[in-house]
């Protein structure tokens, strides 16, 4: 295996193709912020705006422009991306709405979290790109809403009845741990360390379950027990496995070579738990219990979930020199440019079936935005490169 040819591979990739794709299609010139349904040619095909996308290519673009090379389009595509989130993308009080006509009216309620945390995310780089103080204090407020609302991330547009069955989820906890790292510069030490741990022990202690055999659930009751209903037995291979390169950063922020091991032999875990062993790939969605899953689309191929596992075996060769994660990126290498890169237009597919044939030919829509693609090519490409 050629480590620097794969550098380059992954590198050239990213600059030269996807990045090029989202400058030139999504910015929304005359209204600002992106558009993110594109078609396979780059073509707008719905105008409304998704604050969780808007967000992610805000954070995009600065962490770029913050880490790769000052480039005066990445700023300027980050900032007015950011302007526009600003002006429009919460009520007044820092509470993120889900979704926002082109123009940016409110569409949809602030009843989603990761509207919340990725507008963190976005302002966090933003004011390292820039200095630019507004930006920090807007991710500072978010996130001590975000952490405000822990225990019901949905707040009054929880549809649940209270009582019954109160369930918590892994996708909270799980997305902490990136965001202490990504907004580390804006939090006090001891407030900093206290809420990795905290998320540490909620994904490593809480939702990894050794009587599973150390496989990764996506809910559990409120007192940490198992559910046997369809939320309580679900499994989502692609969230497991994303969140183990979290823990791996975390591991090596706080030179913890122990939950390293763990979240490598994790991953591992939950890529073998999750591999189709017939058509190859990765499913979407599983039930411990070998039940019909509730999701009608849970054996679908989904770029995000191929992307972030080839993340988290070049993070677990290069952490602990363990040969299997090698083996592993080698064939989730092979599947992933193989089946998801478009050859013919810019940018990558989201969506496969099963036997891994293009469902979807679309480039962006209303759950894939510029994220995935490119932070897994730089996060690759910058492994590789120290291999």
């Amino acid at each position: 295996m050629n480590f620097r040819e794969l550098a380059a591979q992954y590198k050239n990739e990213l600059l030269g193709n996807v990045l090029p794709f989202w400058l030139e299609n999504s910015q929304d010139k005359e209204c600002g912020g992106y558009f993110t349904c594109l078609n396979r040619d780059g073509k707008v095909f719905d105008t409304d705006k998704f604050i969780w996308l808007q967000g992610r290519e805000v954070w995009l673009f600065s962490m770029l422009y913050n880490k790769v090379e000052k480039k005066q389009e990445w700023l300027d595509c980050a900032i007015q991306g950011g302007e526009f989130l600003k002006k429009y993308g919460h009520d007044g009080h820092y509470n993120w709405y889900f979704s926002l006509d082109r123009e940016g009216h409110p569409l949809v309620e602030p009843y989603n979290i990761f509207s919340y945390t990725f507008a963190t995310m976005a302002f966090g780089q933003l004011n390292l790109a820039t200095g630019n103080q507004e930006y920090a204090e807007i991710a500072r407020k978010t996130f001590d809403i975000i952490l405000s609302k822990v225990n019901n991330p949905k707040g009054k547009w929880n549809k649940q009845h209270p009582g019954t069955r109160n369930l918590k989820g892994f996708a909270l906890p799980m997305i902490l741990c990136n965001l202490a790292l990504e907004i580390e510069h804006l939090l006090d030490e001891d407030f900093l360390m206290k809420t990795m741990d905290t998320c540490i022990h909620e994904v490593m202690e809480v939702f990894l379950r050794p009587e599973l055999g150390g496989i990764i659930v996506e809910n559990l009751n409120e007192d940490n027990s198992l559910v046997d209903c369809f939320e309580g037995r679900q499994v989502t291979p692609g969230h497991a496995i994303e969140a183990m390169w979290f823990i791996m950063d975390l591991g090596k922020r706080l030179n913890l070579p122990e939950l390293i091991e763990k979240a490598k032999d994790t991953a591992l875990k939950m890529l073998e738990y999750g591999w189709d062993k017939e058509f190859g790939g990765i499913y979407y969605f599983m039930d411990r219990k070998g039940f019909p899953p509730q999701q009608l689309e849970w054996d679908q191929k989904l770029w995000w979930v191929h992307i972030e596992t080839l993340i988290s075996m070049i993070k677990g060769y290069q952490l602990t020199g363990d040969e299997n994660c090698l083996e592993w990126f080698e064939k989730i290498h092979d599947y992933t440019w193989s089946h998801f890169k478009d050859t013919e237009y810019s940018e990558w597919y989201g969506y496969l079936n099963r036997r891994g044939e293009v469902l979807l030919p679309l480039k962006g829509g209303k759950w894939k935005g510029c994220f995935h693609v490119p932070r897994g090519l730089f996060q690759c490409w910058q492994v590789l490169e120290t291999l």
